[in-house]
């Protein structure tokens, strides 16, 4: 009877140090995965999924769209629009957890926070965002890109993530708007360019390192970005590594819907939806509103992109030209010409030019000190 006793007790250690492992939990997780519209076999796709239940037990999937299996219970849907509602009526009755499908047609204000695996270090890293607008100007989309990436971070673990800003149109304003938000009691953490001249904005070499946790930029480039990682070893037309296009986040959207590419094979899917998992676990919904609440009181709204003084006349002569032998960084691309306009304002002659970090002002360097005090004034660094 001891013998026996000892036994139940090694087989229940054994089962608490597997749940532990597996992150398996008494509460199961219940994430749909769409089969309609993919560009690669049905039979990929449900073995992605029976992939991530293997490797945590705790997750139940169920297919949305064709599937002629009987392994996995089906809710039948055949078109981009009937999935969107059997999804919707599903998360809305409990039902489901979260879904994970290749469309869905997110309102203006929502967007997608990738997951990718980045090929220099395999470390994860989080692309912000991917897919969907936060927002129909740049530089205030981007903003709420920022705390929409930090927000899934967090969801899915990550305590204090690290931001940068991938060196795109825009980049700057941000920069300088995040830092404003931040001096006013939005707390995150500035990562940096592991390139030799530092900084909070990215470069490509970055992203091959995953330099940070988080990387922020505008939708369009996310959603190439996503495409690059994620089949840059297949040719193209199956994607084999990461974790998809990532949930949809919004201020007002409280359904969990992660994108995947139409194009993505087995072991994508098989992520998308252990990450579906971790954000139903992670509650991205709370975690979600308190950054967008925080955010929001550190003055997130993005009154104007573009700084005042371009509303003046635009026809200025510039000074008497001189010999431009210094270089100001830190300018962005979307504000360089009116940037020059400003010094030319104040009798100082410069330039605009394109250096290997990206935009600069080139002026003298007797003017350097004035012209950067002028531009730090005037907004534009």
């Amino acid at each position: 009877m001891t013998d026996r006793k000892n036994e139940l007790t090694v087989e229940l250690l054994s089962e608490m140090a597997r749940m532990i492992r597996t992150g398996e939990s008494a509460k199961k997780v219940s994430i749909g995965l769409s089969t309609v519209g993919s560009e690669v076999p049905v039979e990929d796709l449900v073995q992605g999924a029976k992939d991530a239940m293997r490797q945590d037990r705790s997750l139940e999937v169920a297919v949305i769209g064709p599937y002629a299996g009987n392994d996995l219970p089906v809710y039948q849907a055949h078109s981009d629009e009937e999935v969107a509602a059997v999804l919707e009526d599903l998360l809305d009755r409990k039902i489901l957890d979260g879904v994970v499908t290749m469309h869905y047609p997110f309102p203006i204000g929502v967007s997608t926070v990738g997951k990718v695996i980045t090929p220099a270090r395999g470390k994860q890293m989080y692309i912000a965002t991917t897919t969907g607008t936060s927002a129909t100007d740049r530089v205030q989309a981007m903003v709420k890109n920022a705390v929409y990436g930090i927000a899934v971070a967090k969801a899915d673990g990550i305590e204090n993530p690290t931001v940068g800003i991938l060196n795109v149109e825009g980049a700057r304003q941000v920069e300088r708007h995040l830092n404003g938000m931040r001096d006013k009691g939005y707390e995150f953490a500035w990562g940096t360019s592991r390139r030799s001249d530092g900084g909070h904005v990215l470069r490509g070499n970055d992203l091959i390192m995953g330099s940070v946790d988080v990387v922020v930029t505008d939708t369009l480039t996310g959603n190439v970005l996503m495409k690059m990682f994620s089949s840059f070893n297949s040719g193209g037309n199956y994607e084999t590594i990461g974790c998809g296009y990532g949930p949809g986040i919004g201020e007002d959207f409280s359904r969990l819907i992660l994108i995947l590419s139409r194009a993505s094979g087995m072991p994508v899917v098989s992520g998308a939806i252990q990450y579906a998992a971790s954000m139903v676990r992670g509650n991205i919904q709370k975690v979600k509103a308190t950054q967008i609440n925080k955010a929001k009181q550190a003055g997130w709204t993005v009154e104007n992109s573009k700084p005042a003084q371009e509303a003046a006349p635009q026809e200025i002569a510039p000074p008497a030209e001189k010999v431009v032998d210094s270089q100001i960084p830190g300018i962005d691309i979307l504000e360089l010409e009116d940037a020059v306009k400003a010094l030319w304002q104040e009798k100082i002659f410069a330039s605009s030019g394109m250096g290997c970090t990206g935009p600069v002002i080139l002026v003298a360097n007797e003017d350097r000190d004035q012209a950067l005090e002028v531009l730090k004034n005037k907004g534009y660094l």
